[in-house]
């Protein structure tokens, strides 16, 4: 059973930055394109940041592009995304999700059940 556990959440101020972590088990996470999406209330699930399985192609979502950054660590079954520079607008519950790093929410299969992240002005 593959399960995703999101976590490094918290609350911080305009201008400062979080860590999240993804800790990945149940299959051969080094096989696996991986994604980060976030929904705040009352909006769709928006793609954030996908990376592909060797870590060499990213992709960004405009809104982040220059101030969040996607990293895996394959040997400990870890995803991350370093946030800096955060926003009020990047309030929201960050997911992440295994099985693409295209900013296509279908073509993930395995999703984690979310931490918050909220930035106060």
């Amino acid at each position: 059973q593959v399960q995703l556990v999101e976590s490094g959440g918290g609350l911080v101020q305009a201008g400062g930055s979080l860590r999240l972590s993804c800790a990945a088990s149940g299959r051969t996470f080094s096989s696996y394109a991986m994604g980060w999406f976030r929904q705040a209330p009352g909006k769709e699930r928006e793609f954030v940041s996908g990376i592909d399985w060797s870590g060499s192609v990213t992709k960004y979502a405009d809104s982040v592009k220059g101030r969040f950054t996607i990293s895996r660590d394959n040997a400990k079954n870890l995803l991350y995304l370093q946030m800096n520079r955060l926003l009020p607008e990047d309030t929201a519950v960050y997911y992440c999700a295994s099985g693409s790093f295209l900013p296509l929410v279908h073509r993930y299969d395995y999703w984690g059940q979310g931490t918050q992240v909220t930035v106060s002005s």
